[in-house]
């Protein structure tokens, strides 16, 4: 079963990701329930900004937890498709 990784731009201008097997659904839990994430609770509205579908569950989880610790830089690159520099923003790590 398909599963999609997402990214939400927060009302605060932060953004939030995660994963979900129904991205419509999951988008309207995080804006008009308590079912979606404490944090996106309190930083209504939220707007899909970024969706990828993944063949597995366990390939958008994985990628989930990759995206999430981004920096904000790589992060609007994907959004805005610019996939060459994402390389180059890679965290480097010491």
């Amino acid at each position: 079963m398909a599963a999609f990784v997402y990214m939400l731009r927060c009302s605060d201008g932060t953004y939030y990701v995660g994963s979900t097997r129904n991205l419509e659904h999951r988008v309207w839990q995080h804006n008009c329930t308590d079912e979606g994430a404490a944090y996106t609770r309190k930083r209504r509205p939220v707007t899909l900004v970024w969706s990828g579908e993944f063949e597995h569950v366990g390939a958008a989880f994985a990628f989930e937890k990759q995206l999430a610790g981004w920096s904000r830089a790589k992060k609007e690159a994907l959004i805005r498709g610019d996939f060459d520099v994402l390389p180059f923003l890679a965290r480097r790590r010491t």
